[in-house]
């Protein structure tokens, strides 16, 4: 099928999709073929990007959201109709009438009228404070109606039902519910041991979960007042958003006489045409190989097929991929392939860490060759390797769940997705392949935002952007092109690059920090790394200003969540060392507040199981005996472990104990990129182990050694000397200096092994930047040090003595009632959280 001169176009529809086919259409026109389009839009405003709809409750305003403007149809000389919907459709004299009555004629007619909210036959669903979650009106009438409201539900558990979710916790709603009719979160993208995982994650966000519920009716006269569900229980709230699903938008093409499905949904082939050859529809009104296709990047890619015809080319729609990759309410999640596959059919995989809300599940083939699909919660960081690796049927490694448990081979960046067929397809919204996005990196569109122009690469749901990222490097590092690393396409500049920006020009808030050397409103990557930054530069309550919402979720509570969502207390104990008096309180906490207790391995008492209301009491006993916050919850120093040293062992040759106690108290605090551990041998014997520490310290007949970089966990490495006999006062500035130095240049999360491991000279030039003081920093990190070291203060005490700090610890903003769903169960004469499994 060809476009004959001035063919006249009319798209009814502004929605996502309608707006890509006038986009796709303009662009690929290189033959400069005639088309007169026209557009009809419901909405008061032109397209808008729906899938990020909630960021508009994190401050996005209606234009951050906007795909194009009104002056970008008059540029491309198409008309656009805002508010003013299509209402008839004459198939013989090929002309549609809209609600003003402007009647305009056609050669080709497309569909793009997408999906409206599918409110169930509920009784009540009319009442005020009822809403629906699909527009950027729904959003302005849900906002207004919040300021009145305390307590609100989502009917809907899916997709659309967190995101709604996640705008009632953005909305400060004292009690937000979750209401799902499915025996599970999800149910359509992860399985039951995903959907339990991230309802424990959504659970210690504050949202109230309530699954394998009916709604019966809704209570209250004008205004709702609570839901009935069908068991008679009831859940007293003032605001519903309804989020149970979408109906395609098909009404009009009913009137028309064009055939539809009984379920709802436009009847189209493979080329997107409907019965009537002049007719398209695409998105989420078409119903295409008996599906209707929920995702935007089918949706893009029906614009793509029927642009490709009306300018000459035969290309159909494939059955697509539907996996996807969300982060919901600050969680990944994401399915690929085929999730659900069960044995025999499969080996399956599974991997899980309720503690850290991690769930990894892979479906692998039955002769251990290929990759089927699966489920990741929690971490979806391999999603894009893991979809390619299905899509392409990449032959397995013997070890398959290396899939999931991480690369544990070469780190060489890039080197998975460059391994990839030219084909891969790395852009599933705009069809991008790897071959296509290495062209564009070789042609000089060396970053993000340039291959965004010039391919489209990433402009859609954004999920394939790391992997995008990771062409780029692997391209221009294959050309011998020196890689410059930025934190995320909101910060232009690298770690250290913004650091030495926010220090030089004192900042001390994110939104000072985006707005001088950002743009936009911040994501998972850099929010916690200038959280970080922040902290370490100025050490100040990072739960004051706008900093505790950019905090990981144990940093915001000051402690360190556990399985079934309760809390562990660590106070510090420097040194190892404890009075008689102090046990016996951290004795009597655990009696009242019933926590179980451990010695760690950094020698303190661990507190674990407290309720996170529960934290406030805790800490104020604790202050009151002379305790401080350990810190355990940190990218920060944790523990210096001692040995008992020449105070009571007769082979120790210097008082361990007294310096591990000096370092502790010097350091505590201390924010960094990753935590910190050290300790104080009183002797070559080394019973503190301190050379598998950061930075460790062993006693010698003239004084001490200073050894650095170890690293205890998955990889052990040992610490390297830095400097022989050399006294306390020595010692400690040279800590000071090497701290200063690896906080202010080392990447976010990097342990200070793998810090040194990729340094240029490694040890040696280490050795010459701190103890030779080659760069002639000493004297300006000492003095940097001793600043942080001056500003300490205690975040426990801080919240204690805070009011407006405090009443964040609830579980129920105006309830003093703990977590009901949290048990426990006597273990070896203490409690433990019950496991529900």
């Amino acid at each position: 099928m060809e476009a004959r001169a001035n063919t006249r176009i009319v798209v009814i529809g502004n929605g996502m999709v309608g707006y890509k086919f006038c986009e796709k259409l303009f662009s690929k026109n290189h033959t400069e073929q005639n088309f007169t389009v026209t557009v009809f839009g419901e909405e008061p405003r032109p397209a808008y990007d729906r899938v990020h709809l909630s960021s508009y409750f994190d401050g996005a305003s209606a234009d951050d959201l906007s795909l194009a403007s009104v002056e970008w149809y008059a540029q491309q000389g198409i008309t656009l109709y805002l508010s003013d919907p299509v209402v008839d459709i004459d198939r013989v004299q090929k002309t549609v009438r809209s609600h003003h009555g402007i009647v305009v004629g056609y050669d080709y007619l497309i569909f793009a009228t997408g999906s409206a909210a599918f409110v169930p036959p509920i009784p009540g669903v009319e009442k005020k404070g009822v809403f629906v979650y699909r527009t950027i009106e729904d959003l302005e009438l849900i906002s207004e109606h919040a300021h009145h409201a305390r307590k609100a539900a989502v009917l809907g558990g899916g997709l659309l039902g967190l995101e709604a979710a996640k705008a009632l916790l953005d909305l400060g709603m004292e009690e937000a519910h979750v209401v799902e009719f499915a025996p599970r979160l999800m149910p359509r993208q992860i399985d039951e041991a995903g959907s339990e995982v991230l309802q424990a994650q959504l659970e210690s966000l504050g949202l109230q979960i309530h699954l394998s519920m009916a709604t019966d009716s809704i209570l209250g006269q004008e205004s709702i007042e609570g839901l009935i569900f069908k068991d008679g229980s009831q859940l007293p709230i003032d605001m519903l958003v309804i989020s149970a699903g979408i109906r395609p938008r098909d009404e009009l093409a009913k009137i028309a006489g064009l055939e539809t499905h009984p379920r709802g949904g436009i009847l189209v082939d493979d080329r997107l045409r409907t019965a009537d050859p002049a007719i398209f529809a695409i998105g989420e009104c078409a119903l295409v190989h008996q599906m209707i296709y929920g995702l935007i990047a089918p949706g893009y890619e029906m614009a793509e097929v029927v642009v490709s015809q009306l300018l000459g080319a035969e290309k159909a729609f494939l059955p697509f991929d539907m996996s996807t990759k969300l982060k919901l309410i600050g969680t990944d999640v994401a399915s690929f392939g085929d999730p659900f596959v069960k044995e025999p059919d499969c080996r399956t995989v599974r991997f899980e860490n309720k503690a850290k809300g991690i769930y990894k599940r892979i479906n692998i083939s039955s002769d251990g060759r290929e990759l089927l699909g699966g489920i990741l919660v929690g971490d979806a960081s391999q999603y894009n390797m893991l979809l390619q690796t299905t899509k392409s049927k990449t032959i397995l490694p013997p070890d398959p769940e290396d899939l999931i448990l991480g690369n544990r081979g070469s780190e060489e960046t890039g080197a998975g997705v460059m391994n990839f067929p030219d084909d891969a397809l790395i852009c599933s919204c705009e069809a991008v392949s790897k071959g296509m996005i290495c062209s564009e990196v070789e042609n000089g569109n060396t970053t993000i935002d340039a291959l965004k122009k010039s391919c489209k690469a990433g402009t859609g749901c954004g999920g394939c952007v790391p992997m995008v990222n990771d062409l780029i490097q692997g391209v221009l590092k294959k050309q011998g092109i020196y890689l410059r690393k930025v934190i995320c396409e909101h910060f232009g500049h690298s770690r250290q690059e913004l650091l030495d920006l926010m220090k030089i020009n004192q900042v001390k808030t994110f939104g000072a920090t985006i707005d001088l050397f950002g743009k936009g409103h911040g994501c998972e990557v850099c929010k916690p790394l200038v959280g970080s930054i922040l902290a370490s530069l100025w050490n100040e309550n990072i739960l004051h200003s706008d900093r505790a919402t950019i905090q990981d979720s144990n940093d915001r509570f000051l402690a360190n969540i556990q399985k079934g969502g309760t809390y562990s207390v660590v106070p510090r104990i420097p040194g190892g060392e404890i009075t008689p008096e102090k046990l016996i309180v951290i004795g009597q906490v655990a009696q009242r507040f019933g926590l179980y207790t451990k010695i760690t391995g950094g020698q303190r008492i661990d507190l674990f199981g407290a309720h996170v209301s529960d934290l406030p009491q805790i800490w104020e006993i604790l202050i009151d005996a002379g305790f401080e916050s350990g810190h355990a919850y940190g990218k920060s120093l944790r523990t210096v472990k001692s040995c008992v040293g020449s105070t009571w062992c007769r082979f120790g040759v210097q008082d361990s104990v007294s310096f591990a106690i000096e370092v502790e108290e010097r350091y505590k605090g201390l924010r960094s990129p990753h935590k910190l551990k050290s300790a104080v041998s009183g002797c070559v014997r080394e019973c503190a182990e301190a050379q598998s520490k950061d930075f460790g310290i062993i006693a010698t007949e003239k004084g001490w050694n200073l050894y650095v970089c170890g690293n205890g966990g998955s990889k052990p490495q040992h610490a390297q000397l830095l400097a022989t006999d050399v006294d306390k006062e020595t010692c400690l500035r040279l800590i000071d200096r090497f701290l200063m130095f690896y906080i202010q240049t080392a990447d976010p999360l990097t342990r200070t092994a793998t810090w040194l491991n990729k340094m240029e000279g490694g040890i040696n030039y280490l050795r010459a930047v701190v103890v030779d003081d080659l760069l002639e920093m000493g004297e300006q990190w000492e003095r940097e040090m001793q600043e942080l070291v001056n500003r300490f203060h205690c975040e426990w005490k801080e919240v204690v003595e805070t009011p407006e700090l405090r009443k964040r610890f609830t579980h129920f903003v105006n309830a003093d009632q703990k977590d009901p769903s949290v048990a426990f169960e006597e273990m070896r004469g203490q409690i433990k959280v019950k496991d529900w499994q």
